[in-house]
């Protein structure tokens, strides 16, 4: 059993990557749950906000939002100043955009949480919770995956995050950083980008097409609803335990991409056909064919169990994200009949 520090109540607390789909829905919980809330957000000339734009006014009206670049080591500091505990979500993650703009995820990435943790130093922040991926991991060599497997490059991305894991423990290691690294496996839910399987998959069922185009069929992945990897994130941040640590935040059930595309159909009750585009498809080597989350850490360590595990969890998260999908206005964020990158 972790033992947990004294409740975030009275910590000031800013999200960076707000505007994500993960960082967005740990936004909303925190406010519900009564905490202030800083939201970083991407700068941009739309002044959109991401999905907090599609927040409800009551929570939005309670947070602070920041607009800046992570990769800008002085507005970063800005942002932080009078914050004490710092969620870091912000992060380029799509692993095809990676194959052919390797730079920015370096300079997003590794410099990005340079600046975070270099802030956090400088202004004595109480904590950072770094967000990391299964990616890192590449393909399983064991199974499940614990926190002492590998870390295997196996994408620009994967590097990049390996990268940005490594200079979080370096500041732990050499300046006593109170830093924690939350490890989450494919997350999935509302809001989630069209480049990741399950949303490509529900969004094109939902435009009405039946021949459904994906990339490869048989790499497995342990998915996790959102409202587990949230929870996963308040857990890490309230564990003095978790402190210098690596945790995987994952449901400790394998399935494969082929299987799962079944079973969404079948929730949807829809007939298809799926077919393999080339243009979805990773390099051979770098695609990374098995993942599978050991959790025992997080169990002992936080206390955190997934609410959504093994098959039967798996179909009641994929029904609260299908009926998301299939609300019009929701769609319509989705350009459902190209590849997304």
């Amino acid at each position: 059993m972790g033992n947990n520090i004294t409740e975030l109540k009275n910590k000031r607390i800013m999200v960076t990557g707000a505007d994500g789909f993960i960082g967005s829905h740990l936004t909303e919980a925190l406010v519900r749950q009564g905490y202030k809330v800083k939201a970083f957000v991407h700068y941009n000339s739309f002044n959109s906000w991401g999905w907090l734009d599609s927040v409800p006014n009551e929570i939005i009206d309670e947070v602070e939002v920041f607009a800046g670049d992570i990769r800008d080591p002085h507005g970063v500091k800005q942002a932080m100043k009078g914050c004490d505990v710092v969620f870091h979500l912000a992060a380029l993650i799509a692993i095809p955009y990676s194959y052919h703009s390797p730079d920015t995820y370096v300079d997003t990435n590794i410099k990005g949480t340079l600046n975070i943790l270099q802030a956090a130093r400088e202004l004595n922040v109480e904590k950072v919770v770094h967000t990391s991926t299964s990616e890192v991991y590449g393909t399983a060599r064991f199974v499940p995956i614990t926190e002492e497997h590998p870390l295997q490059g196996q994408s620009p991305y994967s590097a990049s995050k390996i990268g940005a894991d490594q200079m979080a423990i370096s500041f732990y290691n050499s300046f006593n950083l109170p830093v924690s690294i939350i490890r989450p496996f494919n997350t999935y839910g509302p809001r989630q980008s069209a480049r990741a399987v399950i949303p490509t998959i529900i969004s094109q069922i939902a435009s009405g097409q039946t021949q459904i185009k994906l990339g490869s069929m048989h790499p497995t992945r342990d998915f996790s609803y959102v409202k587990d990897t949230v929870n996963g994130f308040l857990s890490v941040a309230k564990s003095d335990d978790s402190i210098g640590e690596v945790i995987n935040i994952g449901s400790n059930y394998e399935i494969s991409v082929g299987e799962t595309a079944q079973i969404i159909s079948d929730l949807m009750g829809k007939e298809i056909e799926i077919i393999t585009e080339d243009q979805r498809l990773r390099p051979e080597k770098s695609e990374v064919e098995r993942l599978w989350a050991d959790n025992t850490k997080a169990k002992k360590l936080l206390d955190w169990y997934p609410a959504y595990g093994e098959r039967e969890g798996f179909k009641r998260g994929l029904t609260e994200t299908i009926d998301w999908f299939t609300t019009p206005s929701n769609l319509k964020h989705y350009k459902t009949g190209m590849y997304n990158i």
